[in-house]
């Protein structure tokens, strides 16, 4: 290996795999699936991709290390990503359309179809269908096992509400997730998870690895909910 790759090799593990020890887990692994999960922007810049990567790493860790994420591929700079991550990247790069690219512990998709997507991955780790500003339901919401509405402070409550009833109407009961949250942050909207506004653990999320702090329980919370236990 050479000097550089070493180098960065030294850094993937030090960003993804900490060297200090940790507690044993207390309960046995679950034998469920991993989760298809699509998050639903309500509002440009609410933060959708934020919590997609975020909740994506969370159920990485949660489900043999890795997770796929259908998100546009960032440009430039040396991507550190784990060695789950890379494995579950060059085996979904046979996916129609598919462009692939590992980050953290994520596998970002582009240029694949939702189902295609979901057909080549789910039986490898969980996936997660990145729908930004997408009009809620479609297949996105069709080829995924739940939902996630993301509404910031600013979005009327009200918008949040007629959502949830459309896909309701389609069999399909979602999660609300209130991204940017503070202290004094008042929303008469549906029960949500609230997500604490973070710039540090965002660009972390933005990354592929996991949330820390305040808004890295929250997405644990959230995970616990759409089924990443």
């Amino acid at each position: 290996m050479s000097t550089i790759g070493a180098a960065v090799a030294r850094v993937e593990n030090w960003l993804l795999e900490p060297a200090e020890p940790t507690e044993a887990p207390t309960e046995a692994p679950s034998l469920a699936p991993p989760p298809v999960v699509t998050v639903f922007g309500l509002a440009r810049g609410c933060g959708a991709t934020v919590v997609a990567r975020a909740l994506a790493a969370e159920l990485a860790i949660r489900h043999e290390g890795a997770a796929a994420v259908a998100s546009p591929l960032p440009s430039g700079g040396i991507p550190l990503a784990s060695g789950a991550a890379v494995r579950l990247s060059r085996a979904l790069a046979d996916v129609p359309g598919a462009r692939t690219r590992a980050s953290g512990r994520l596998c970002l998709v582009d240029g694949s179809q939702p189902a295609a997507l979901v057909d080549g991955a789910r039986a490898l780790a969980p996936v997660v269908l990145d729908a930004g500003r997408e009009p809620v339901g479609g297949v996105h919401a069709a080829v995924a096992d739940c939902v996630v509405l993301v509404a910031a402070p600013a979005v009327e409550p009200a918008l949040a509400s007629v959502a949830a009833g459309c896909l309701a109407r389609l069999g399909r009961e979602p999660f609300v997730a209130l991204n940017r949250c503070r202290a004094n942050t008042e929303w008469a909207g549906a029960p949500a998870v609230e997500l604490p506004e973070s710039r540090m653990a965002a660009q972390l999320a933005l990354s592929g690895r996991e949330a820390r702090g305040e808004l890295g329980r929250a997405v644990a919370e959230l995970a616990n909910r759409v089924g990443g236990r």
